[in-house]
């Protein structure tokens, strides 16, 4: 228990120092040539950290999510899984991108700025004409996994997995031992995982040093309304998030999120949802979900259930329509939605994402583009919320994709090793056994 009161201990003190140590950068460096490259040598740390993240995503994900299929036993329980990971996804994605519709239309937060706009023909320098359905279609499937992997593309190490974990176990007994050997190799890759980890409050540190010494916190006070607006409708989606949890696992939602406190500072102190899934996946250990559950679900989860970048690419059109006085009909605004639920699921992959998914919807309904500039500055403190809110919404999505497989087991305290998880010390790789069922879940 102590050791993980700690590291999200360090964590919150490194936040606060982070921020302290980047606003008197800011001040003691008016210049900002000056500050943009001190801010870049302290980003080091926060690269370094995010890329040894990177380094282990891929055979972590192959790992887990290999043995974890090859344990379900059969293609049909594979199928049944995901596709209730994937009625929750559709059904989240939608409501998240109604959320932020309503939000905005309520808030109004681009309306009266006391700013100025930016040219109708400014350009954002943003690619969104390969933007399409028809690529993401075509992208989900990796040319090779040697490629897949070396890129870090998740949603094609999930399709690769899903034949290979099927593969090994049609195989049966003759699978058996290479199932062990991959099994092993999550092990591995766990224990790497704990290593890297503790390095993470120094990445948080210099992740907000850089930012707030290069923007200052000023630009947080001159886009005060706007992000004000986006983190009021951040908190309430939490509080939905978990309402839909309490709905399906009872009282035992409030359990889980105070075990992903950790994972969601992580992924809000760095703006990467990539830097808490392995934390997630020992989060929902700790919580009773077993691994063949959590492996499957959490890395479709990333590509199609990002809760917070849904709701951001909804407020953040009706802003820039507001901004620039345009009206919008609830008739198009309607449209916009069902359009964001095809095109967003394109995210995967994409750099700067959900900036590209705006772009293209603005210039698909014809509003000004270069509205994103206004909000480009400020889009690394959006970022932070919206990757904290990804990861809230797929630790609540595979423990409920868990309780309707029976495979949410009774959660254990942190250091207990029991089975269905493992101890903090193995790096959280556990027995894929199933899992005693809690007649309370």
């Amino acid at each position: 228990m102590k050791k993980q009161r700690n590291l999200t201990f360090y964590i919150v003190i490194a936040m606060i120092a982070g921020i302290a140590a980047g606003y008197a950068c800011h001040a003691a460096f008016p210049d900002p040539a000056v500050t943009k490259e001190i801010a870049a040598h302290i980003s080091l740390l926060s690269d370094v950290f995010l890329r040894l993240i990177k380094m282990i995503i891929a055979p972590l994900v192959f790992a887990t999510l290999t043995v974890g299929i090859a344990h379900m036993g059969d293609a049909g329980a594979v199928g049944r899984v995901g596709a209730k990971a994937l009625g929750w996804f559709v059904v989240a994605s939608f409501v998240s991108l109604l959320f932020g519709l309503v939000m905005a239309t309520l808030l109004q937060p681009g309306s009266h700025l006391s700013l100025q706009l930016p040219a109708l023909g400014a350009d954002t320098h943003l690619k969104t004409g390969a933007f399409t359905l028809k690529d993401f279609v075509v992208h989900l499937v990796p040319k090779s996994i040697a490629d897949a992997m070396a890129n870090n593309e998740i949603l094609q190490i999930v399709v690769f997995s899903i034949f290979f974990g099927t593969a090994l176990s049609a195989l049966g007994e003759a699978g058996r031992r290479l199932t062990e050997v991959i099994d092993a190799l999550a092990k591995v890759m766990l224990k790497i995982t704990g290593a890297v980890m503790w390095f993470a409050p120094v990445a948080v540190f210099a992740a907000l040093a850089s930012t707030v010494a290069t923007q200052g916190l000023g630009i947080l006070l001159t886009f005060a309304k706007f992000m004000g607006g986006f983190y009021l409708a951040l908190a309430l989606l939490w509080g939905l998030l978990t309402l839909a949890g309490v709905a399906f696992l009872g009282r035992r939602a409030f359990t889980l999120i105070r075990l992903i406190r950790e994972p969601f500072l992580l992924s809000f102190a760095t703006a990467s949802s990539e830097a808490a899934y392995p934390k997630l996946l020992d989060a929902l250990d700790r919580f009773g979900v077993n691994r063949r559950i959590s492996s499957f679900v959490l890395p479709m989860g990333y590509s199609f259930n990002l809760d917070g970048s849904m709701m951001y690419c909804t407020f953040a059109v009706l802003f820039i329509a507001q901004a620039y006085g345009i009206d919008l009909p609830l008739g198009t605004q309607i449209t916009m939605l069902l359009l964001l639920m095809l095109t967003s699921k394109g995210m995967a992959g994409v750099p700067r994402a959900s900036l590209v998914v705006i772009a293209a919807t603005l210039n698909q309904f014809h509003l000004p583009e270069a509205g994103l500039l206004l909000i480009i500055g400020v889009d690394t403190f959006l970022d932070m919320g919206r990757s904290a809110t990804n990861a809230v919404g797929n630790s609540i999505a595979a423990a409920v994709v868990a309780k309707w497989e029976g495979q949410l087991g009774e959660p254990r305290e942190e250091g207990d090793g029991s089975e269905g998880g493992g101890s903090e010390g193995d790096g959280g790789a556990a027995s894929l056994e199933p899992q005693r069922i809690d007649a309370r879940a």
